[in-house]
């Protein structure tokens, strides 16, 4: 009996371990997504179009500043970095002894103090060291989401975050993003804003599926390259 349940709920839990395991972590803020906030107290349906609860005054821009709207958000990220460095050091030395004091008649009429009397000491050392390093990276990202504001901060500022998952074959793509939005660089006629006006901006693009598996060593290999000391 206990067998057969078990074997029943192989299935399901395997699907889950497989779910869970083909979603790549993330760090944008959470969550990404909220519901609206009643802006005014809700009101009993009276059966009409028009419904106090969710309207906005007529004349008002659409412009994201409640929780729950959206705003999209286009992401235009260039960066380049680059970093060259050289060391050169160079040190020598030189030390010399000769032992002539032994020489003092009637010491030097010993044959063994003779021999000390020409005993020379010479030492040399020289050290050299060089060494040149050179780091260059460039990063382009562009394209385009929408995200939905999760809080609004008690000047003015939008905290939004969002996600979008697009699937082709069996790779899956996720275009994370999360940050601070001013809402005075929302334009008013997109309700739309650049990636570069956003603070604390967390912007993710990753990969799961066969492609993404296949860039990545497995984990003994991973294991044997941490602990061998060759």
């Amino acid at each position: 009996m206990r067998r057969s349940v078990f074997y029943s709920a192989l299935p399901g839990l395997l699907t889950m371990l497989a779910a869970c395991s083909s979603v790549p972590p993330t760090n944008v803020h959470q969550p990404m997504t909220a519901r609206p906030e009643y802006r005014n107290p809700p009101e009993a349906s009276n059966g009409a179009i028009f419904q106090n609860s969710s309207a906005r005054p007529l004349f008002e821009d659409r412009r994201a500043r409640f929780v729950g709207d959206i705003l999209t958000v286009n992401i235009r990220e260039n960066s380049a970095a680059s970093a060259d460095g050289s060391n050169n050091i160079k040190r020598s030395g030189k030390i010399g002894a000769k032992i002539n004091g032994l020489s003092v008649y009637p010491l030097s009429k010993i044959s063994a103090v003779q021999k000390l009397s020409d005993l020379n000491v010479d030492a040399t050392s020289s050290n050299e060291f060089s060494g040149s390093g050179d780091i260059q990276n460039n990063n382009t990202f562009q394209g385009a989401i929408t995200v939905t504001v999760i809080e609004v901060f008690p000047n003015g500022n939008l905290l939004v975050s969002g996600e979008k998952q697009v699937g082709i074959g069996q790779q899956q793509e996720y275009i994370r993003l999360s940050g601070i939005v001013d809402p005075r660089d929302v334009v008013s006629a997109t309700n739309s804003v650049d990636s570069t006006r956003i603070a604390d901006a967390r912007i993710e693009y990753k990969a799961s599926g066969s492609i993404s598996e296949a860039q990545v060593m497995g984990w003994l290999a991973r294991f044997f390259m941490t602990v061998l000391p060759f």
